[in-house]
């Protein structure tokens, strides 16, 4: 019996000595030593990362004691609990990091939760129990350590303002029409034979001007006359003085036809020519199409010889194939080439806007898509481009920019049903998948989003936009300002403040749409404050809360402006 009692005396001492080196260390606990970074604590890519150094003191830790400390971030109406660190004296027998009694030790520490907006204004603490490892129910809470103070919230002003592009229209008021003709002449012979003038060709040229001028939609712009020579004879002495008059007798008869035309005739230069003496372009054409038997080896002497003599001369050599050039190649190219040039003029912007509200469905695909830029206001785009998807079902521009629109308006499952429409008529189409990916950073779906972008590379500069709100978001932020690359937006601006290069940032700000509005003056002032600018700071917040009062309270608890809390122009501004 004795003995029993004696033992548990033993362990009651045993106990208690325990006990008192843990109330020891509780006493103590100021001289454990906690360094943060980043302090204050920052947020990147929606959560709040931690990394602490710790340092214990010698002759401190207790051999069989174990510590459990849990760093927690604590704001007005709630706190957020980081994950346990355990460390434990020498004797413990089990896995976490020792420290030595003698020498005292260090541990090092690192976590992420995710972000609130109320941790702005908070505090990072460090909650500690400790206890005798074998008896852990009887722990022993020490005094709470402040080691950081509140959360730099930068990264959170990033816009989620995913761009879509536009299916563009392909309307053009003014459309070039051209109406060809072209009279043979005799060998030699620069006049134009009457057999000539009666070809279905130049009748239906003089029907043509006919109508032009009868048509007020269509204007005659002028007369192209291209005059040739075969290329056989002397260049300089005989062709090149024929295919010049060959070109004049064409242009007296076309100034002849359009004498009748009032505002051709009063323009002197409406008709003109240009004479090549030898016209063996059109000579290699003609020989390409024909049937000639030797047609390769006249092919190969074109290719290999350039002077137009020795051409000629190896060509003759030819002989039974040269009789068959002189009789259908030839005289195919003693000839000048008509073209009558004229604009046809499309309906005016007026026009357009009158008939699509009278009657939509009797203009052509590429004027009613033309007719919704001709409105500023969402809402009237978006209703001509439902209006052309009922006419043109298969059009899917029509749906594409409807959704565009929708999702400039925020009505962003709005938008996707109309993507989606045109998703199935242009699955592959790079234009459509980056405005299906702004859909999905609209929604917070960033790595679906991301996926579809690498397949819109090329569509247009959002594909590379839109890749740099990700990176933002994933706290990517030398991806972002790459991505971002020269574009003059808040979003590129603040990548560049979050990369650490505020100087470049004001420049970026500066050119963007931004420059004078509330936020676009708010991120100068922390840019100010990045600079420790104290004017850039003051000046641009006040002129921030000037457009937006409720700046006022975003700004007394950002924490990039902390050196300026006790500023009495920062107090007399954000009150």
């Amino acid at each position: 019996m004795r003995k029993i009692q004696l033992t548990s005396l033993i362990l009651a001492v045993l106990f208690m000595v325990s006990c008192g080196g843990l109330n020891k260390m509780k006493k103590r606990a100021s001289e454990i030593k906690y360094t943060v970074t980043p302090s204050p604590l920052e947020l990147h890519a929606d959560s709040v990362e931690v990394t602490i150094a710790g340092k214990i003191p010698p002759k401190y830790f207790n051999k069989k004691v174990i510590i459990e400390a849990t760093p927690v971030l604590k704001w007005e109406g709630g706190e957020k609990t980081y994950t346990v660190k355990k460390l434990q004296g020498e004797s413990v027998q089990d896995n976490n990091t020792v420290i030595n009694y003698t020498n005292g030790g260090s541990f090092s520490y690192n976590a992420i939760i995710p972000y609130d907006k109320n941790m702005r204004i908070s505090d990072l603490e460090v909650r500690v129990k400790g206890y005798v490892a074998t008896k852990p129910e009887k722990s022993v809470d020490f005094e709470a350590a402040k080691v950081a103070q509140g959360v730099i919230a930068t990264a959170g002003l990033v816009r989620m303002d995913s761009k879509g592009i536009v299916g563009k229209d392909k309307f053009q008021r003014i459309t070039p029409e051209t109406q060809y003709a072209e009279v043979l002449f005799a060998i030699q012979n620069a006049n134009i034979k009457s057999s000539e003038l009666r070809k279905e060709q130049i009748k239906a040229l003089k029907t043509y001007i006919k109508d032009v001028k009868a048509d007020e939609r269509r204007k005659f712009k002028g007369v192209a006359i291209s005059s040739y020579a075969s290329p056989d004879g002397n260049e300089a002495e005989i062709n090149a003085p024929l295919s010049e008059k060959r070109g004049k007798s064409a242009e007296s008869y076309m100034k002849k036809e359009f004498r009748k035309v009032e505002e051709a005739a009063n323009n002197e230069n409406f008709v003109s020519y240009k004479a090549t003496a030898e016209d063996w372009a059109g000579f290699k054409e003609l020989v390409q199409k024909s049937e000639l038997k030797d047609k390769d080896l006249i092919l190969r002497v074109l290719s290999m010889q350039s002077d137009p003599a020795q051409r000629e001369q190896e060509i003759k050599n030819i002989s039974a194939t040269y009789l068959a050039l002189a009789k259908e190649i030839l005289p195919k190219l003693r000839r000048s080439k008509i073209n009558v040039n004229v604009d046809k003029i499309g309906y005016s912007d007026e026009e357009i806007k009158a008939i699509y509200a009278a009657k939509p469905d009797s203009l052509k695909i590429e004027e009613i898509l033309y007719a919704a830029t001709l409105f500023t206001e969402a809402d009237k785009k978006i209703e001509i481009y439902k209006k052309t998807g009922e006419i043109y079902p298969k059009c899917w521009r029509a749906f594409n920019n409807a959704g565009v629109f929708l999702l400039q308006k925020g009505e962003v499952d709005n938008a996707k049903a109309e993507l989606h429409k045109a998703k199935e008529l242009a699955e592959n189409n790079t234009i459509v998948l980056n405005n299906c990916a702004a859909i999905q950073i609209r929604k917070g779906n960033l790595d679906k989003a991301k996926e579809i972008l690498t397949a819109a590379a090329g569509a247009g500069d959002e594909v590379s936009y839109n890749m740099g709100i990700i990176d933002i978001k994933k706290a990517d932020y030398a991806a972002a300002v790459k991505d971002f690359g020269s574009s003059c937006s808040f979003n590129a601006a603040l990548a560049k403040v979050l990369n650490g290069t505020a100087s470049e940032a004001a420049k970026t700000i500066d050119c963007s749409d931004d420059k004078a509005t509330a936020m676009g003056f708010y991120l100068k002032a922390v840019i100010g404050a990045k600079n420790d600018d104290s004017d850039m700071v003051l000046n641009n917040l006040r002129a921030a809360i000037e457009k937006d009062a409720s700046l006022k309270a975003m700004a007394k608890t950002d924490l990039e402006f902390a050196k300026f809390f006790a500023n009495d122009s920062f107090k007399t501004i954000v009150e």
